[in-house]
This record gives structure tokens, sequence and C-alpha cells, in this order.
């Protein structure tokens, strides 16, 4: 598995932006599908963008066209940049990563995801 540690959550205001930062160690060489998923109190987790080792993007509805997924591979790390931050777009934010075999990373189950970081809390004020 991999290991994975989220950074760069924090408070904004509605219109704000802000970059997520997740460092993968361990195996990452099998982690060929990364992903970020986020979660309120009482809601499923939703997956809100994905990215595999070749740069193929994924995103959710409700995030495209304001957040952009991207990835370092030489310090192993994926972002997630967030413009336009909504205070709906509030909740734990999680960095999860998996050895895929389909055609495209999945965006949308959590338990395609094996390996979690321990998520970083973002909190956008109107």
């Amino acid at each position: 598995q991999v290991q994975l540690a989220e950074s760069g959550g924090g408070s904004v205001e509605t219109g704000g932006s802000l970059r997520l930062s997740c460092a993968a160690s361990g195996n990452t060489y099998s982690a060929n599908c990364m992903a970020w998923f986020r979660q309120t109190p009482g809601k499923e987790r939703e997956g809100i963008a994905a990215i595999d080792s070749d740069g193929r993007t994924r995103y959710g509805d409700t995030v495209k066209g304001r957040f952009t997924i991207s990835q370092e591979n030489a310090n192993n790390t994926v972002y997630l940049q967030m413009n336009s931050l909504k205070p709906e777009d509030t909740a734990i934010y999680y960095c999860a990563a998996v050895e895929w075999f389909g055609l495209a990373c999945p965006t949308t189950t959590p338990l395609n995801y094996d390996s979690w970081g321990q998520g970083t809390q973002v909190t956008v004020s109107s």
C-alpha cells in the first residue's frame, strides 16, 4: 500500500482559492490512480477528481471548471487547486490511491481506493 499525507487545508472566504497537497510514500510505483474525495458530517464521501499515471484527469460535476488536479511525479505529490470556492465546498478533503486495472481512474466510489490519507479540513465562509 501507499502512505498518503494531505496538507494545505484552511479557511477562506467565498470566491477564494486554496491548494491542497498529497504526499505519497511507500509503494508509490503501484498506485497508478490518485484521487481527491471530500466528506461532510452525515453525508457519503464524494469523489471530486482523479488523475492517472499518464496525467489524464477526471472531475466530479460539482467541481468541474473550478478545481484542477495535477501531479508532480518527481516528488510523488498530487495537488488539488481549488478556485472560486463556495460555502458548499466546506468539507474534510481526503487523498486516495489505488493500483487500478480499469480503463479510467474511478471518481465516484470510495471503495475502489485502498490507500487513504488522514484528511485536511477546508472551510469556506460566506
